[in-house]
């Protein structure tokens, strides 16, 4: 299972962190990634004048908007982005 987390905290809120969300909620529906791809949030990743943070294993990505997310995806999906499991 692939951990993707999400910062929701105010500072992230703020900054789109909802329409990032609702982003990896389409595409994990859209692709049938619900066995794969285990999506959650956070109330803060310790990054919060970076923008919107995403956590895949130990990698962190920052000022991260829902444009974002199709690319995000797919780096993780063909393994180019740690949090395979």
């Amino acid at each position: 299972m692939i951990e993707i987390t999400v910062c929701i905290g105010s500072s992230c809120h703020t900054k789109g962190a909802y329409l990032v969300v609702e982003r990896f909620q389409e595409i994990i529906r859209e692709q049938g990634l619900e066995d794969r791809i285990l999506l959650k949030g956070s109330f803060c990743l310790g990054k919060c004048a970076s923008g919107t943070t995403v956590r895949v294993g130990d990698n962190y990505f920052t000022s991260v908007e829902s444009k974002d997310v199709d690319k995000l995806i797919s780096e993780i999906l063909n393994g180019s982005i740690g949090g395979q499991g």
